[in-house]
């Protein structure tokens, strides 16, 4: 117990900070509302776990064998945040903003493989929490339940936050200002994925 209590306090100081679902999905919320926000929502809610587990059953193992993988998730997902950063910098000056720019559900999942922010969650986890003399599986599933507890309030209250400033904001210019911010601190968040890329190639 007091293990799996430990998993949740790391779990909890991990993703109740500033990251790249916590800003667009707040970014979401204000500018489109929770019910358009749901898709979003929930590929955050199902995308994260299974890359959790994904990654505890293997897959880095995967990448490891074959580098280019890995070099290719992170050239295509750069290329994909910028692109939804320049959506977010450009959107939403009004609430009835197009549809056509909400982050849907596969979207959000495949958000989640070139999420600098949830590798440093999972490798850290896995390194600071696994036993040698446990189910490797189990506690695998352990800590993903760990993180799911967690963050299904945390996301839902960036969410909320987000929506709850859209009737704060309501001039244009606020509105403008915000969604730049918030797409700087995406920009921000995947400069050390593009450095690397840099180094590497």
């Amino acid at each position: 117990m007091d293990w799996y209590m430990a998993v949740v306090l790391f779990a909890a100081a991990n993703t109740v900070t500033p990251g790249i679902n916590n800003m667009m999905i707040m970014s979401s919320g204000l500018n489109f509302g929770i019910r358009k926000s749901i898709p979003h929502l929930l590929g955050i809610l199902i995308g994260f776990p299974l890359m959790f587990i994904a990654v505890g059953a293997g897959f880095v193992s995967v990448i490891l064998v074959v580098p280019e993988l890995h070099l290719l998730i992170q050239v295509v997902g750069v290329l994909y945040l910028l692109y939804f950063a320049w959506l977010i910098a450009t959107s939403a000056d009004r609430v009835d903003a197009s549809t056509e720019k909400v982050i849907g559900f596969w979207q959000a999942v495949a958000i989640q493989w070139v999420n600098p922010k949830a590798w440093v969650m999972i490798t850290g986890a896995f390194a600071a929490f696994t036993k040698t003399d446990s189910d490797p599986f189990l506690q695998v599933l352990y800590i993903t339940s760990a993180f799911v507890i967690v963050g299904i309030p945390t996301i839902c209250a960036w969410l909320f936050c987000g929506s709850l400033l859209s009737r704060v904001l309501k001039r244009t210019e606020s509105r403008r200002l915000f969604n730049r911010c918030m797409a700087g601190l995406l920009v921000i968040s995947i400069l050390p994925i593009i450095w690397g890329l840099v180094v590497r190639i």
